[in-house]
């Protein structure tokens, strides 16, 4: 899923329109429908503290819409800095090796 297509369906889920989300954010409606139609130009694209604010106001997970900006979450971030080769291995792992590692066997 795309960020755009994520945050309208935040919005839909929590009976926002555009523009009540627009006013919680204090940006304008014009932006909110550029975001979620996935038109915006590469210096308009929503900052961290943006995304921050937009988690916030649609109660959504901050890390998922951060990934989805292609940013790394800061606390996710610092892990790879500190353990690059456990984050190199485990991204070489399939979808099996993932979940037999996270269930525990």
């Amino acid at each position: 899923m795309r960020f755009g297509e994520r945050v309208r369906e935040l919005r839909k889920k929590r009976g926002l329109t555009q523009q009540k989300l627009a006013e919680r954010l204090d940006v304008s409606l014009s932006y909110i429908s550029k975001v979620e139609n996935e038109r915006l130009n590469v210096g308009d694209y929503p900052s961290e503290k943006f995304v921050n604010r937009l988690a916030e106001a649609l109660d959504a997970d901050e890390d998922e819409l951060l990934l989805l900006t292609d940013r790394v979450p800061e606390a996710i971030r610092r892990r790879i800095q500190e353990q690059p080769d456990v984050f190199r291995r485990l991204a070489a792992m399939s979808d099996a090796e993932l979940k037999s590692l996270i269930n525990g066997g």
